[in-house]
Parts: C-alpha cells; sequence; structure tokens
C-alpha cells in the first residue's frame, strides 16, 4: 500500500494532511513527540489532536519521534522503504522568540531535522515528492524598507509597486535583512530541501507560507497568530500587539488550502521548486482589523492594548503572491476566504475544554 510519512502529524499542517491523504487511499504514517508542548507549554500541547487522529482515521499509525534522531528516523524509513511515495515535513520550531532562547534547539528542529529527513528519503525511497512546509520568514524583514503607506486601520504598499496587486512573489531576495534566529534555521532547511531537489533529483518542493492557520491550531502567545487571537477573544484573556501602531498585516492560508497544494504538487511533482503559499489578496488583514473582527463574531470587543516596540524581524505588511503554483497547477484555488477561517477557528475552539466561554 503506498504510504504518507507526515512530520508533525499532530500539528495544524500535519494533521490536516494526514486526514486528507488518507481519503485519498494512502496508508499515513505520522511523526511527532509534541515538541510543541516543551516549546510553549501545556496548552499548546496537540495530543488532543493526536487523539482525534488516532480514533477518526482507520489507516494513521503514529510513531512518537523525534526528526533529529536519526537512528530513529533509519528505522522508520527502512521499515516502509520504498512503500513511502509522499513525505511532507511539517515539523518545526515555529517561534521568533522562542529561537532566540534556545538557537541551537531551534536549528537541530528545524535545519538538522530537515536534512535527516531528506538524507533519509535519499537512501531509502529516492522516487517519494517530498514536500517541505517553509515560511515567507526566509525573506527575512525586507520588505519593510519597501514604500509602505499608513493607512486608517493598514499599512499597505504603495498602489504603483510591483507587488501591489498579487502580493510579494517568489523573486524577492533573501539577503541582507534581519530573519530572527528561526527565520534563519528555516533558510538553511529551504535551501537543503531546494538543493535535494536540484542537486540530487529528489521531487522535491518548498512552500513558503504566510500565517498558516485552521480551527485545529493549539495557538499560544508565541506562535500561531489568529488561533491564539480567537482564544484571546473567547476567553477574554488580555491580547498585546507589539508595534507598527497594531496596523500590520498578515496573509492567511487555511490549512486545508494548503494541504491542496501538496496534493496537486504531489500529482505532478518537480525538482527543487520552490512557491510562496500564503492567503494573498484573497484572505489577509492587519492586526486591528482581526481584533475587530475576532469581537464581532463572540459577540464583546476584545481585551487588548498595544506596545509601541514591535519584534525584531517582524513583517510590517506581508500579502504572498500564489500566481506562480496557480500558473504551475491552474486547477488549485482557495476555497476559505478569511471570514470562513475565523468563523471555523471560533467554532473549534469553542468546543474545547480549555476555551468555555466565559
Amino acid at each position: 500500500m503506498d504510504i504518507a510519512l507526515v512530520t508533525g502529524a499532530s500539528g495544524l499542517i500535519g494533521s490536516a494532511a494526514v486526514r486528507f491523504f488518507a481519503e485519498q487511499g494512502l496508508k499515513v504514517v505520522g511523526i511527532d513527540n509534541d515538541l510543541r508542548r516543551y516549546f510553549f507549554g501545556e496548552e499548546a500541547s496537540t495530543v488532543w489532536n493526536l487523539n482525534r487522529l488516532q480514533s477518526e482515521v482507520t489507516n494513521y499509525i503514529h510513531e512518537n519521534e523525534d526528526i533529529r534522531d536519526c537512528a530513529a528516523l533509519e528505522r522508520i524509513f527502512k521499515t516502509y522503504n520504498k512503500d513511502i511515495k509522499l513525505i511532507i515535513h511539517a515539523a518545526a520550531q515555529p517561534s521568533h522568540d522562542w529561537a532566540a532562547t534556545e538557537p541551537l534547539t531551534d536549528f537541530a528542529v528545524n535545519a538538522n531535522g530537515t536534512l535527516n529527513l531528506l538524507e533519509m528519503t535519499r537512501q531509502h525511497c529516492p522516487e517519494a515528492v517530498f514536500i517541505f512546509t517553509s515560511t515567507n520568514n526566509v525573506y527575512g524583514d525586507a520588505i519593510n524598507h519597501y514604500p509602505l503607506v499608513e493607512l486608517e486601520t493598514r499599512w499597505e504598499l504603495e498602489q504603483d509597486h510591483p507587488y501591489y496587486a498579487r502580493g510579494i512573489d517568489e523573486t524577492m531576495s533573501i539577503d541582507r535583512c534581519v530573519h530572527t534566529i528561526f527565520g534563519a534555521s528555516k533558510v538553511a532547511a529551504d535551501i537543503m530541501v531546494q538543493e535535494y531537489g536540484l542537486y540530487f533529483g529528489l521531487k522535491t518542493g518548498v512552500f513558503r507560507g504566510g500565517c498558516l492557520t485552521g480551527p485545529d491550531h493549539s495557538g499560544t502567545q508565541l506562535h500561531g497568530f489568529l488561533a491564539y487571537l480567537m482564544k484571546c477573544a473567547i476567553t477574554g484573556r488580555h491580547y498585546t500587539v507589539f508595534g507598527y501602531q497594531a496596523k500590520q498585516v498578515r496573509d492567511n492560508i487555511h490549512s486545508q488550502d494548503l494541504v491542496t497544494m501538496f496534493w496537486n504538487f504531489y500529482q505532478k511533482p518537480r525538482c527543487g521548486e520552490v512557491y510562496n503559499a500564503g492567503g494573498s489578496r484573497y484572505s489577509h488583514c492587519s492586526m486591528i482589523e482581526a481584533i475587530q473582527r475576532c469581537g464581532e463574531i463572540v459577540g464583546r470587543p476584545m481585551n487588548w492594548s498595544y506596545s509601541e516596540q514591535n519584534r525584531l524581524g517582524d513583517h510590517i505588511w506581508w500579502v504572498s503572491d500564489v500566481q506562480k503554483f496557480k500558473n504551475h497547477y491552474p486547477e488549485w484555488d482557495f476555497e476559505y476566504s478569511l471570514d470562513d477561517i475565523l468563523i471555523q477557528i471560533y467554532e473549534g475552539l469553542s468546543r474545547r475544554e480549555d476555551c468555555a466561554m466565559v
């Protein structure tokens, strides 16, 4: 039976991939040891999501292993060998702020862990498709130096700028800017995935995500923008916005829309290809706009405040141009708008015990 191997299987993107590819008839082997709990604390644990997967997805096998452990990975890859047709690598240390507290751990997970998986793929299943969940932070904060205009509720690019209509494309330089420690470790992984495609001929695809989101996100203060924002809106917990007049802009892509991008790439893979993968102009908002909409959905204003000190390396404005992917895979398109995403997050969180209405 054809096998999809998914790292970070209990997380937002990993669990969406598990469900989707199981529905397509693949046997799914997930690798996840709940490092998110170590990074961000108990409320970030993904055990609740793992329990759902194990009870609801019949052709799912879970491996409680760490991608830094080469011996554990080799055991898994040797077990399934050339039956592995797809690797979706979604495991990561995903936070700028946390990375600065433990740079060695951050790099070991993001860069070394990715290299471990690539080498296991090359040795045991070189014909498999390898999909890597990268990040727009590989571009660093270069966009902050572009001609931005402050509007009432957001920052915007000047309308005559080439990036204004569709967003930032893959030709933007990743050099000479602040990436943060997290961004740098993801750059290393991103480039290595490309190199295994271009140098060794593996079928590798890099997807540089904007804000990846959806109802199965274990959002915390340090990671999971919309999920944590909605959690604060539901519980009344205080939320702090850092810098840029609370008008910084993010594009947001639903986990399911990203996974269907993966599906299209799996059907017709390329070697060492790179795609920006965010909500584009279809699904984006500023912090103030998101706060206002969360309050409307919950039915009361959010409890929030503003801090003048921005986070180092943070984007003032980010909208991803996904046209390159659409050109390569014209059957793909967005299914979930920003409002769809926020309502689904609200409904999902409202059913969870840690977000009981107050």
